[in-house]
């Protein structure tokens, strides 16, 4: 049985953009990220083994946006291809990165990034 294991509103002080003042003074993001896992083991077992640990992810998740980048794409790219790469019951994951009072001049609230993206031996099976 699929589920969809969700980690909404995660907020983070980084340095990301093109600017390099961007890199230098930093400013916030979220992230939500959503990710399809077979639970039905877990909803039997009441086992954080045969489940995704969120916790984990989430520091996960924290480790890669620490490290500076130019773009937002790059940054939810590498999120999503660790949570892929670091939890095989993960089937397939979803991510919206959003930057928060981006420097364009005018007050914008956030600028985003959302796509998911297959486990690759999945995508093959479709």
């Amino acid at each position: 049985m699929n589920s969809t294991v969700s980690i909404e509103g995660m907020e983070f002080y980084a340095h990301h953009g093109c600017f390099p003042e961007e890199r230098i003074i930093g400013t916030w993001f979220t992230v939500d990220l959503y990710m399809d896992v077979d639970t039905e083991k877990a909803q039997v077992s009441d086992s954080l083994e045969d489940t995704v640990n969120y916790a984990e992810v989430y520091t996960k998740v924290k480790e890669e946006i620490s490290i500076p980048a130019k773009l937002i794409e790059h940054v939810a790219r590498r999120i999503v291809d660790r949570v892929l790469r670091d939890y095989p019951m993960v089937l397939s994951a979803r991510i919206k990165l959003s930057k928060l009072n981006p420097p364009l001049g005018e007050r914008i609230r956030q600028v985003s990034i959302s796509f998911g993206k297959d486990r690759p031996e999945r995508a093959t099976v479709k």
